[in-house]
């Protein structure tokens, strides 16, 4: 699966990021299930920070991850945008913020009005680094790395991923609910966990600071149309 970049009325890039492992410490090679059973969010940890690097239109980005519960999640890319994403417990829809923080712009969209656009984008891609598949596919549970992956220092659980004649590498935490690198079958990684840590969170990192921004409100924009 690819990372893609969501836009609306303004270019807003939501780096989702692509299914492709790499390896960690050796694990036991579980039974493979569903794309839901075996990369499920239940159990994750109540805070999350992560420090993922990820690989996009052949340059290399980096991406800071902020998990709390299944509440809040804030992530910024490059330094130059970050994205803050609220809704109630257990609920299917969001409300996302972006700040485009060069362009000093703040676009507020819900769920619902993403889909309007066609972008599919959901809370477990935004928070998990995996989309679910589009189409047939095939999880195959593997015993060890696939050759040529780099080392990461934390126990993982590998998996094919097979959708027609594409095959992923995915390397699962199954701790902290996060695949620790991705690598496509004929290519090197496209994205690698570099930190990450579970410990408590301040409430105010997940609240966008906009003082001073353009404000584009694209729920107003798209229920205008």
């Amino acid at each position: 699966m690819r990372m893609r970049k969501s836009t609306v009325p303004m270019r807003l890039a939501l780096p989702l990021l692509a299914l492709a492992a790499a390896p960690g410490l050796a694990a036991p090679a579980p039974r493979a299930g569903t794309f839901d059973t075996v990369f499920a969010a239940t159990g994750e940890p109540a805070f999350l920070h992560a420090q993922i690097l990820y690989a996009s239109d052949g340059a290399i980005h980096r991406l800071e991850l902020w998990r709390d519960h299944d509440r809040r999640i804030k992530r910024v890319t490059d330094a130059a945008l970050a994205t803050y994403a609220t809704r109630k417990a257990g609920e299917v829809g969001y409300t996302l913020k972006v700040l485009d923080l060069k362009r000093r712009i703040s676009t507020v969209i819900d769920r619902t009005n993403l889909y309007r656009i066609g972008q599919f984008t959901d809370w477990y891609d935004l928070g998990h680094g995996l989309r679910h598949p589009k189409g047939p596919y095939r999880l195959v549970a593997a015993r060890t790395a696939p050759a040529g992956m780099p080392r990461i220092g934390r126990a993982c659980r590998w998996y094919d991923l097979i959708e027609g004649a594409r095959t992923t590498h995915i390397c699962w935490d199954d701790t902290v609910k996060l695949p620790l690198l991705i690598a496509p079958a004929s290519g090197p990684p496209v994205w690698r966990v570099t930190a990450v840590d579970q410990r408590t969170i301040p409430s105010a990192t997940f609240v966008p600071d906009d003082r001073g921004f353009i404000k584009n409100d694209a729920n107003r924009d798209i229920e205008a149309d």
